[in-house]
């Protein structure tokens, strides 16, 4: 049987502290010009908003990066990984076996059990740490998004119970059926028939509103027809294959 834990940070990239940043890189050892280049460019900074002819006050901004700047991505990437060679470590000295993946402010656990109360007691365990640590960067778990989901192949019926996160300020998590994740469709067995359907049929229902783009004067030629269908179909029918095509 495997579990898996999902949870999200809230306000992840309105919540980096620029100090813990840019101390982070010193410790990472970049170049000094690289850490002072973003010590001038992170700490110290300024803000205020124009909305008609109003003008707000001038605010401080000592956390935040912006979220959609080409800069983002990498700055968070480096302010995490930190925290997980830590957990990973605290892990590793708790003897708990559980793989940790992140995508950007998205977490997941992973572990692999023969027994349920296993696998809810070490979810438990790791969630307490987890949550303890991230506060000490400063960032915290939106609780309302953290879900839980138990794989298993057995033929019988299987109803897990619940893993009450409630102690340490979490939520009541019940596995459900099916599971969502990252736009990937879960079911316990893992035969991800739920997941060709749902792409399949959203594909289907592309093709079809193509239609629309032609009338009975003049209609779109093969070429178009051609380029929007590897344009606007084949990366919802393919989401999530590693499958590349080429002219």
């Amino acid at each position: 049987m495997m579990s898996t834990l999902a949870f999200n940070i809230a306000q992840f990239f309105l919540s980096l502290n620029h100090q813990i940043l840019t101390l982070i890189l010193a410790k990472a050892g970049f170049d000094i010009r690289v850490v002072k280049f973003f010590s001038n460019y992170l700490i110290g900074r300024k803000t205020n908003y124009f909305w008609n002819n109003f003008t707000s006050l001038i605010f401080d901004v000592n956390i935040r990066v912006g979220q959609g700047s080409a800069l983002s991505p990498i700055l968070s990437v480096l302010y995490l990984s930190p925290f997980l060679y830590i957990i990973e470590n605290c892990l590793k000295n708790l003897k708990i076996p559980i793989s940790i993946i992140f995508f950007v402010d998205d977490g997941l656990f992973i572990l692999q059990s023969k027994s349920i109360q296993t696998s809810n007691s070490h979810l438990f365990c790791n969630y307490n740490v987890m949550t303890n640590l991230l506060v000490k960067f400063g960032l915290i778990v939106e609780h309302s998004k953290t879900e839980v989901f138990h794989f298993n192949r057995s033929q019988g019926s299987f109803n897990p119970p619940p893993l009450n996160l409630s102690p340490i300020k979490g939520t009541v998590l019940y596995s459900k059926d099916m599971w969502k994740y990252l736009g990937f469709i879960f079911d316990r067995k893992l035969l991800f028939y739920h997941h060709i359907d749902f792409y399949s049929n959203k594909a289907i229902s592309m093709v079809k509103c193509m239609k629309i783009l032609g009338n009975s004067n003049c209609s779109i030629n093969p070429s178009q027809k051609y380029l929007l269908y590897r344009s606007c179909v084949l990366p919802i029918a393919l989401y999530g294959f590693q499958i590349w095509f080429y002219n």
